[in-house]
């Protein structure tokens, strides 16, 4: 006996995996949340399904559903926006399966850290620039371990995602300014990332705050931070990757020697 546990992607319907679109079409139970995954891609569950929106239940709730549905021999597939290793709050739901002797599996998705990173144009390790991307959150309610505080992850100068990090926007520039980032340093916000409503935000560290403000993004964005947002590096020569300059050689190719 186990769940699916489906990541669906940040948002447009078609960037679900086949094995995860195949999951909820085969399915006998979907439960989804509501208030992030698309009405669209629920829409393609089989027609005598039985589909449930998570966003109003508890942990309980939710679990007590999957394990009741589960023993009735029916396939449940839970379906999570994003990727579901990434701040996807599956670890609570699998404990409470587990002690239910109830296994599961879990289908990858697309984060929105990269659909982001896409609907901008960028790449986010950039040779000679940055080789290091962080993925983390500004400290709110939640706190974060001690050794995981932004100004020390951010003193490595490495491009930086920041998740469920909007309405901490003050604090994101003041902890960056306070390991040494320069306020000039480009920002790139990207809110609903691939929804038809996707906005995006092009700033720099001095200016985040305010621009968040003054564009009323204040939930579900992801913002990216580092020189590799720069939108001029695509002009600049020596950022270019050596793998598919003609004189790097490697096993599929043999280069060609520099005169």
């Amino acid at each position: 006996m186990k769940i699916y546990i489906v990541g669906a992607g940040p948002g447009d319907p078609e960037l679900i995996t086949v094995k995860g679109l195949r999951l909820l079409q085969e399915a006998d139970v979907v439960l989804y949340t509501d208030s992030l995954v698309s009405e669209d891609l629920i829409a393609k569950a089989k027609p005598e399904a039985e589909v449930l929106k998570s966003a109003g239940m508890d942990l309980g709730e939710m679990v007590e559903i999957m394990v009741d549905r589960v023993k009735q021999g029916k396939k449940v597939v839970r379906v999570h926006t994003g990727d579901p290793a990434v701040y996807g709050a599956i670890l609570e739901q699998v404990s409470l399966l587990k002690k239910e002797g109830i296994g599961y599996e879990v289908i990858p998705g697309v984060s929105s850290v990269f659909a982001a990173a896409a609907a901008v144009g960028a790449e986010l390790t950039v040779p000679e620039l940055t080789q290091t991307l962080i993925l983390t959150r500004a400290e709110g309610r939640t706190p974060v371990p001690d050794l995981e505080k932004l100004r020390d992850l951010a003193a490595h100068h490495t491009t930086i995602a920041l998740f469920l990090s909007a309405t901490l926007s003050k604090k994101v520039v003041n902890e960056l300014l306070a390991a040494d980032w320069h306020e000039d340093t480009p920002v790139a916000v990207v809110q609903r990332a691939t929804w038809p409503d996707q906005k995006i935000v092009r700033t720099t560290l001095k200016n985040l705050d305010a621009d968040l403000r003054a564009n009323s993004i204040r939930s579900h964005a992801m913002i990216l931070a580092g020189w590799a947002l720069d939108p001029d590096i695509h002009n600049k020569e020596e950022y270019k990757s050596k793998l598919y300059d003609k004189t790097f050689t490697h096993r599929f190719r043999k280069g060609v020697s520099a005169e």
